[in-house]
């Protein structure tokens, strides 16, 4: 911060007008002060050594070092920025899951490539993304997963659980990329995930996570059937919704409930499940803005379940952990590389 207590901002965009743009509605902020720009990320990498930056709004397509390459190369600086990407394109899906993974902080969505005063409606969610992220703990780098890293399980065990549920926000492209590789081949439970995250990106996210999993990570589909092995992750936009026919678990993708603030909602997937599969279900709220899983983590906990909560320690935001511990719901909190352990033991 700087000695008025403001937050300092670098642009990095090869766009003339986006920079502009960018300069003008982050200049009114004033818990912000922009200390600079860069047109690729060989200059940002100059920039951010010069100014140290609390937050860098970053455009993924760029000449010489684009986007990803920058993330990559921040990585593993210790005193690294949060950034924030600000891209346009909707066929950049990957590379913004990819800059997610990386650790970038949060995305916003261009309205248009081009240069006209549609790029102005930006504003309230760039403002709002930046501000979080100069609220939000110090960027952590993320955990690498050896081959040898994904836990035993015994074959011979038998669990009255049948359903692990995920919930996260802020952060969660990042935490299930540490977590989800950590869980082994033979987990013996469906899983089912809810993340805040636009729809455009939940197919290249499911995709990366599966590559790097010992579990099949898919996409919701309505009506898909839960099975062990199988992890879903709930399609964005719309909300994954539990549901039990005998003895097949089953998920539909629905709209409703229409008036929650998030679709997919956490506390829409963790209620149904508590609904479909009572004392069966895990219930774990990873990082996150807010107190999505909050009323979900108490029908979880009401019809027997169990709810785990990230630690403080290794959380982006810790938000939806702490409205979960602080109520008392949680029955269990491990920082994000020992989650899947602590999964492990209530099985």
């Amino acid at each position: 911060m700087t000695g008025g207590g403001r937050a300092k901002v670098l642009v990095v965009d090869d766009s003339a007008f986006a920079r502009k743009v960018l300069r003008e509605v982050l200049s009114r902020v004033p818990e912000l002060e922009l200390v600079g720009f860069a047109r690729d990320g060989l200059e940002a990498l100059e920039r951010i050594a010069e100014l140290k930056p609390d937050v860098v709004c970053l455009d993924l397509v760029m000449p010489e070092l684009d986007g990803v390459g920058l993330l990559r190369e921040l990585k593993n600086l210790p005193d690294r920025p949060h950034v924030v990407v600000v891209s346009f394109s909707d066929h950049d899906s990957e590379a913004v899951i990819e800059a997610l993974a990386l650790g970038a902080f949060d995305v916003v969505k261009k309205p248009t490539a081009l240069a006209t005063d549609r790029m102005y409606e930006l504003a309230a969610p760039l403002t709002k993304v930046v501000l979080e992220a100069v609220a939000a703990r110090p960027v952590r780098a993320p955990a690498p997963v050896a081959e040898s890293a994904a836990l035993a399980l015994d074959a011979r065990l038998a669990t009255t659980r049948s359903l692990l549920a995920i919930g996260t926000s802020t952060g969660g492209p990042q935490a299930l990329a540490t977590l989800m590789p950590r869980l082994p081949a033979n987990f013996p439970l469906p899983v089912v995930i809810a993340l805040h995250i636009p729809g455009e990106y939940t197919g290249a996210l499911a995709a990366r996570l599966a590559s790097a999993s010992k579990l099949a990570v898919v996409e919701a589909t309505d009506g898909i059937e839960l099975v062990p092995g199988v992890a879903v992750l709930a399609r964005g936009g719309q909300h994954l919704v539990i549901e039990r026919q005998g003895e097949r678990l089953g998920a539909r993708v629905t709209r409703a409930p229409r008036d929650t603030l998030y679709h997919p909602s956490v506390n829409v997937l963790f209620g149904s499940a508590a609904k479909a599969c009572g004392r069966g279900v895990i219930g774990v709220v990873l990082t996150g803005m807010g107190d999505d899983g909050l009323e979900g983590s108490r029908a979880v906990v009401e019809a027997g379940g169990v709810v785990l909560n990230e630690a403080e320690s290794s959380c982006v935001v810790y938000g939806m952990p702490r409205a979960v511990k602080e109520a008392g719901l949680s029955q269990g909190s491990a920082p994000l590389e020992r989650m899947a352990e602590v999964i492990l033991r209530q099985l």
